[in-house]
């Protein structure tokens, strides 16, 4: 089976990434919003996925794309590489936590590492992209929070349970949610995942819900029409 995941308008070469392409990092890149961000920050980048799929929505922007994994952060410089996008993408190999810039971004994204305190993957490369400590979201906000533009907004995609947990602490370094998209299967199911965007601005907090099946292997119209611009199946 290939590794490449071919997209409408570049490839994705997955080899020895330990996490794969995934619907939770195809929607963040599809749906996250900012008005005209100049500076793009994508933490966790794995394959480089979103940071490729926002170079394509924002042409204006520079994007940086840090990642921690060796063989990740290598495949993710490859395929910067092999696109019209490459000279306004750069990937950082490193952990958060280490990365420092001076740049103030109107647009921060993360498919971050979401199974605290559960069990853990015999594989180490995989528990490492898929598992956090208890501390690491409060790393991760303030970390963000140091670097947002003032008028900038962090997106993540989380399971509904740590999602909330996020958005309770986001508070605690001037962070607050603006929009919180539920994500379901369908409409029989209950959400699986919230898509929360978050900034330093207070305000009322809009609600969305978003179905990816009308029926079994049929795809909703808003699921369609959010990747429309990059799957080819659309």
């Amino acid at each position: 089976m290939s590794s490449v995941f071919k997209f409408k308008k570049f490839e994705v070469d997955q080899t020895g990434c330990a996490m794969k392409i995934n619907t939770d990092g195809v929607l963040l890149g599809a749906i996250v919003s900012h008005a005209a961000p100049t500076h793009i920050l994508d933490i966790g980048t794995g394959t480089g996925v979103i940071a490729l799929m926002l170079a394509q929505r924002y042409p204006q922007a520079n994007i940086d794309a840090v990642e921690i994994d060796d063989l990740a952060a290598a495949a993710a410089e490859s395929n910067r590489v092999n696109t019209a996008f490459s000279e306004r993408i750069t990937i950082h190999h490193t952990a958060i936590e280490k990365y420092d810039t001076d740049i103030k971004y109107q647009l921060i994204v993360s498919n971050p590492p979401y199974f605290i305190n559960d069990l853990k993957s015999a594989d180490k490369r995989k528990e490492l992209a898929r598992h956090a400590d208890e501390d690491f979201f409060q790393l991760l906000l303030q970390k963000v929070g140091g670097m947002l533009a003032v008028d900038g907004v962090l997106w993540l995609v989380l399971p509904v349970k740590q999602a909330e947990k996020v958005i309770v602490n986001a508070v605690l370094f001037k962070l607050f949610p603006s929009k919180i998209i539920r994500v379901y299967s369908d409409h029989t199911k209950t959400a699986f995942r919230h898509i929360i965007c978050l900034g330093f601005k207070s305000g009322t907090v809009l609600h969305e819900d978003f179905y990816i099946y009308e029926s079994q292997a049929v795809y909703t119209c808003q699921y369609k029409d959010a990747l429309k611009d990059f799957l080819l199946a659309f």
